[in-house]
């Protein structure tokens, strides 16, 4: 078996969420690779939280011709060409994202060869994962918000995710400066605790957007809020400022989705910097890697969760490994999911279910990809 053709293709999905009596429009954008080899196999990985034409460029001009007729078993092989290929210097960016539409992929078509879903090829830890689930969206107003946490709380899910700190440190010169933006995000997160009541898990998301100065402030404002992990607070990962602030506030911090390189989570363990890893195998070069970065969380007896979103497909890798926890069912990801492809488990009681379809256990609706391809 070889790899006879390699095809990315960038989507931009519209979506709508309308729920609870909240209507609100916004669209995501990903990387759909596809892999075929000679007697017949099509995989499909995907990537996204990037520039999705640049990932499916750099997938069809640079690592497409670099593969053709490679055994597609060979992940290893496979992926450390292409680290060689897309980062020989160490860069990160859309080089690992581009890694992952390809390893994913790869990973699809291993399951297909031997009948058997990812997670099991993984180690089969467990048959069904815990989801938290991101709600909380800039775009939604605080009284959007509160109604919207509740709706979710009384379908019985309690474990919930709000993002903060929205372009804190990109709008200071335009009339947000981060200050205001934390006072207003903590309104904002009194109010969904207010919703939800004490039981419920609340996390929140800053995606790097705050220096450590306003990040501070903010878990001063919301201590009583009693928040279950801050993901991302402080630009770039600030590695030394993370571990200062977890030392200075006693909030436990997540990070991780977004990082291409191994050593990145090394310097975050070492660091002491966080207590939750976040690998993501859409974004931070596929299963291959995410695997290899949960093993070293192992070592350090820190927990790993899915941030970035996806579930879908990184539901595999909390399910096939001992290590894994929860994965992130992040409402707009999830409604791009449910246009792009067909067979997917739904959330029911704070878990989803892991197929027994081999691969990933869906497909992606031909139909969608003419629809959404840009």
């Amino acid at each position: 078996m070889i790899i006879e053709h390699i095809e990315a293709k960038a989507l931009r999905v519209p979506v709508t969420l309308d729920f609870a009596g909240i209507r609100k429009s916004s669209s995501m954008g990903l990387c759909l690779a596809s892999v075929r080899t000679d007697d017949g196999l099509v995989g499909h990985g995907i990537s996204a939280i990037s520039n999705e034409a640049v990932v499916a460029a750099a997938v069809n001009h640079v690592a497409a011709p670099a593969l053709a007729g490679l055994d597609p078993l060979r992940r290893e092989m496979i992926w450390d060409r292409l680290y060689w290929l897309l980062s020989p210097r160490g860069q990160t960016g859309h080089a690992s994202h581009a890694i992952a539409a390809v390893d994913n992929a790869l990973w699809d078509i291993a399951g297909k060869r031997f009948g058997a879903p990812i997670w099991r090829l993984l180690g089969a830890a467990r048959e069904k994962v815990q989801a938290y689930v991101t709600f909380g969206y800039p775009f939604f107003d605080i009284d959007e918000l509160a109604q919207a946490a509740r709706y979710w709380h009384a379908r019985g899910e309690h474990r919930l995710k709000m993002v903060v700190g929205f372009q804190g440190l990109q709008n200071r010169d335009a009339g947000r400066p981060p200050a205001a933006i934390v006072a207003e995000d903590a309104r904002r997160v009194h109010a969904v605790r207010q919703a939800v009541g004490d039981e419920a898990s609340l996390y929140i998301d800053a995606n790097c957007s705050l220096d450590a100065v306003h990040a501070a402030d903010l878990c001063r404002l919301i201590e009583a809020d009693r928040i279950a992990f801050f993901e991302e607070p402080v630009t770039q990962n600030d590695v030394r400022q993370m571990a200062d602030l977890r030392r200075r506030t006693g909030v436990a911090l997540a990070a991780g989705q977004n990082e291409g390189l191994i050593h990145r989570f090394r310097d975050l363990l070492l660091a002491g910097a966080v207590d939750y890893l976040q690998p993501n195998v859409v974004i931070g070069g596929g299963i291959t890697q995410c695997v290899r970065i949960a093993g070293l969380a192992q070592a350090f007896n820190v927990p790993i969760v899915n941030g970035g979103a996806w579930p879908f497909h990184n539901m595999h890798l909390h399910a096939g490994l001992a290590h894994g926890t929860m994965v992130e069912y992040h409402h707009l990801s999830v409604e791009v999911c449910k246009k792009v492809f067909v067979g997917l488990p739904e959330l029911e009681g704070g878990y989803l279910r892991l197929p027994e379809a081999p691969g990933f256990g869906f497909e992606p609706d031909p139909a969608a990809l003419a629809e959404f391809a840009r």
